[in-house]
């Protein structure tokens, strides 16, 4: 087991806990705040989202999560407010990616992706930054 060594500012893929064997069958763990790097305030999931559907596109101005793909594949790109880009395959149940505040991102799923949002925050629509522009607009702040 490799033990992530967490950036909060930078977004990054967590390797979680595996125990198991393929005789058996796999569980992976996630404890708050050692393999979860914030108390979770909120989860939520999405299914059955076609290929063809780029999700995500916003950011949040105070918003960690975790995203997980418990099933299927799902590609995640990020951008961070100094302009860095960087992208994550998920397609193993036992990794996620971390995404710091300020994280533009957008996700394409495969058909059969469920994916599972850990996040620091409760919902709140005041806390998007669903416009683009506005997101590049920050870094002259």
């Amino acid at each position: 087991m490799v033990k992530t060594q967490f950036n909060p500012g930078a977004p990054q893929l967590i390797e979680f806990p595996t125990h198991g064997e393929s005789a058996i069958g796999y569980l992976a763990v996630a404890q708050m705040q050692q393999d979860i790097p914030f108390v979770v305030k909120r989860i939520f999931w999405t299914y059955f989202t076609p290929q063809s559907v780029i999700r995500g596109r916003h950011a949040h101005h105070a918003t960690s999560m975790v995203l997980i793909a418990v099933h299927g594949r799902i590609e995640v790109q990020v951008e961070m407010l100094d302009g860095h880009k960087s992208n994550f395959l998920l397609d193993r149940p036992d990794h996620g990616v971390f995404l710091p505040p300020l994280t533009w991102h957008t996700m394409q799923y495969s058909h059969d992706a469920v994916q599972v949002v850990l996040t620091d925050t409760e919902y709140t629509s005041e806390d998007y930054i669903r416009s683009y522009e506005e997101f590049v607009g920050l870094r002259r702040i």
